[in-house]
């Protein structure tokens, strides 16, 4: 612990957290009502959804317009001002066209739902055209996606331009990127019996893409273990204040000098390696969100799910930041085991928080999603168990 600074040792005090167990019986009976509201939201959503794409195909098939002699003194009763069928204001469950199109609900039921997320710094809701499915970078780029593709953690990228109904915030960027944080397995291992993938050369290379990234990430574990909060919300900053242009790119150089002003040590080789798979538009710019992901790594989807409740909890009016103010009120460090064994008080568990999580942030008296993040990406390093990691947020937040 000698050559740790003050922040780094301030920052340690919230894995206090993961040494005094959360309550079990309080938090199976608010996940299981967590679970519940979430099902039932999805399933509402799924039958809507559902609903909506099978109105549209029968109203919109050319059968609707065609009435033969027999369909119309079927459907029109003998009072003289019934409005013809062909005229009416027509719904799904009023209809008798059978449609011909292969929209139907058995092909509806057919498909994988997954929950996904957007990994970008707009805060938006995007509308995806249907049948433009294929990747948009990596070995992959220009394949549609197949059912290997999907799985949690797996990010699908699409290309802005194809989609015209995206918001102009999205736009700005040439990609979107979706990242998978939950999946139907049981649909997808379903629809797996009938698709077979073969393993090809692409398959093998990704596997070495992801053998490169690992390797700068060992390299760096170690020096990140005790520092990660610093370091990951440090880098955040600097790439932020080093972006002149704000589009989130930088160049080759920008990250080198990054890793040296962090006193992070990567191999020439590693580097080398990383930029090529990095950079495959060859514009020799990669987005600096891409290169910390793929470097340093990231915590997994179950765990940033517990980042998000807390900051959703926070940020009531979903404005995607959160006044310091707000966070005081709300941060409790009542079952700090130091406050318990009466080391330190609650005020000082939360003074040592606050300033450390100011310390990441560009506006001292705001802090956004992403700066949050970033708080508890470094937290994650330095912490093996999921759950270990999930109490240092269930306790203070109360989730």
């Amino acid at each position: 612990m000698e050559d740790l600074t003050t922040l780094d040792r301030k920052a340690l005090l919230q894995q206090g957290y993961a040494d005094n167990p959360y309550d079990a019986q309080r938090s199976t009976g608010k996940s299981d009502v967590e679970m519940v509201a979430a099902e039932k939201k999805k399933q509402t959503v799924a039958e809507q959804v559902m609903t909506d794409h099978l109105s549209r195909a029968v109203i919109s098939d050319p059968e609707q317009n065609v009435t033969t002699g027999k369909q119309e003194s079927a459907c029109i009763l003998p009072v003289s001002n019934i409005t013809p069928l062909r005229l009416r204001k027509r719904t799904l469950h009023e209809t008798k066209i059978r449609t011909h199109s292969t929209l139907t609900e058995n092909m509806l039921s057919n498909k994988v739902q997954f929950d996904g997320r957007i990994i970008s710094r707009t805060n938006v809701l995007p509308f995806i055209q249907k049948n433009i499915y294929s990747h948009q970078r990596g070995r992959r780029k220009g394949k549609q996606y197949q059912l290997g593709d999907f799985y949690v953690g797996a990010n699908l990228t699409f290309l802005n331009s194809d989609h015209l109904r995206l918001p102009e915030s999205i736009k700005e960027n040439t990609l979107l990127i979706l990242r998978i944080t939950n999946i139907d397995h049981i649909a997808l291992d379903s629809l797996r019996t009938d698709f077979v993938e073969h393993e090809d050369d692409i398959n093998r290379q990704e596997a070495n893409d992801r053998l490169v990234f690992k390797a700068i990430q060992d390299e760096l574990k170690e020096q990140l273990h005790k520092r990660g909060v610093r370091i990951l919300t440090g880098l955040g900053k600097h790439f932020q204040q080093m972006d002149q242009e704000g589009n989130g790119l930088l160049d080759k150089a920008d990250f080198k000098q990054a890793l040296k002003v962090f006193h992070l040590e990567v191999s020439e080789k590693n580097f080398e390696s990383s930029w090529l798979i990095l950079n495959d538009s060859g514009n020799g710019k990669v987005d600096y969100g891409e290169f910390k992901r793929a470097v340093i790594g990231e915590m997994n989807e179950y765990r940033k799910s517990f980042v998000r409740k807390a900051f959703m909890k926070l940020d009531f009016n979903k404005t995607g930041s959160v006044p310091i103010t707000d966070i005081r009120k709300c941060y409790c460090a009542k079952k700090h085991p130091q406050v318990i064994s009466g080391h330190f008080t609650e005020e000082q568990i939360k003074s040592s928080f606050l300033e450390t999580l100011k310390d990441a942030c560009n506006n001292s008296d705001e802090v956004s999603y992403g700066e949050f993040e970033d708080y508890y990406e470094g937290l994650s390093i330095g912490i093996v168990n999921d759950e270990d990691f999930v109490n240092i947020l269930r306790t203070p937040w109360g989730i």
